[in-house]
């Protein structure tokens, strides 16, 4: 059992004060994206590498996973147990649910990433973090931020009709997607002067547009975006295969839309000073797989703007 159940608040805590900007670093926002947030770990990687230091992560959906797992120092587990994933071998951490709230439990996926930090809390982190979620019934931005850091992250990324709901301190909460893609947002409520965000859905679709078109029976057009090729192992029989893949499917597309919109409008309104965009448009939602592409292309990325973060950070702590 856990000591604690995480605080649901829609400001930041008491515990994470802000500090002098000379003694921070930079802030970063990990948003979601799903298999897509495997760059995140190439991110961290790359800063690590330069030294540049982390004050504060806020994260969504799997930005929160990967950066709880770094804060916590468990990133090379998490690392090895990306990179150790097939499309095959995925079949082994997925639990089917019955219960209508989602495709997938996703308590075997659960206790094989969280063993380790079954125990670990929030708090314990030496650093803020801050996991973004949904509250299912009143629709509001939930930030979890203190408490148990498994349920925390569980409740970040679970996403709608795919993962179940998580029962948070008299909450059901899912994906913080849906509300805040790419929590910039919580790192400015932090007052943190130097914000990166990592944005894994800047590229799925064009600007938004209006097309007029005559309603009209017409064959539908076929084919599928890079990397929507959801897995058509969720039902036994091709009839039964068709008709999940074909939900899922659309599940996938809405997801994406509603990412990539909300992402848009968020920080149109509260931009970063530094945007992270690794070019992963053709991996997919599903594509846990792919793993070593996505780190790459997200270590790649983050390289590129290194001396822009050292430029920034130089001026800030001059002032």
């Amino acid at each position: 059992m856990l000591s604690k159940k995480p605080s649901t608040s829609l400001l930041p805590s008491a515990e994470a004060s802000p500090q002098p900007a000379s003694h921070r670093g930079i802030a970063l926002a990990l948003g979601g994206g799903a298999a897509r947030g495997w760059a995140h770990i190439g991110v961290l990687r790359a800063l690590d590498e330069a030294d540049v230091r982390i004050s504060m992560i806020a994260g969504t959906s799997i930005g929160a996973l990967v950066g709880g797992c770094y804060l916590a120092g468990r990133l090379d587990e998490l690392e090895e147990f990306a990179l150790s994933l097939t499309r095959r071998g995925l079949l082994r951490f997925l639990d089917f649910s019955m219960s209508g709230a989602g495709l997938l439990g996703g308590m075997r996926l659960n206790r094989r990433l969280m063993g380790a930090l079954k125990d670990t809390q929030i708090e314990e982190l030496g650093r803020p973090l801050v996991c973004v979620s949904t509250d299912a019934r009143s629709g509001h931005e939930v930030w979890l931020n203190a408490g148990s850091l498994v349920l925390a992250m569980r409740a970040s990324y679970a996403l709608p009709g795919v993962f179940l709901p998580v029962e948070c301190g008299g909450r059901r909460l899912m994906d913080g997607a849906l509300v805040n893609p790419v929590p910039v947002s919580v790192c400015r409520a932090h007052e943190e002067p130097l914000v990166v965000a990592v944005n894994l859905n800047y590229d799925l679709f064009g600007r938004a547009a209006v097309v007029r078109m005559r309603a009209s029976e017409a064959d539908q057009p076929g084919g599928a975006l890079p990397g929507d090729r959801e897995t058509a192992v969720l039902a036994s029989t091709p009839e039964e295969r068709r008709e999940k893949v074909g939900i899922a499917r659309a599940m996938v597309d809405a997801f994406n839309i509603i990412q990539a919109r909300t992402t848009r409008s968020r920080l149109a309104g509260d931009p970063p000073d530094i945007s992270i965009l690794p070019p992963i448009r053709d991996i997919g939602l599903s594509e846990f797989h792919r793993a070593r592409e996505a780190i790459d292309l997200g270590y790649s990325e983050a390289r590129r703007h290194l001396s822009e973060i050292d430029r920034l950070s130089r001026s800030l702590a001059a002032r």
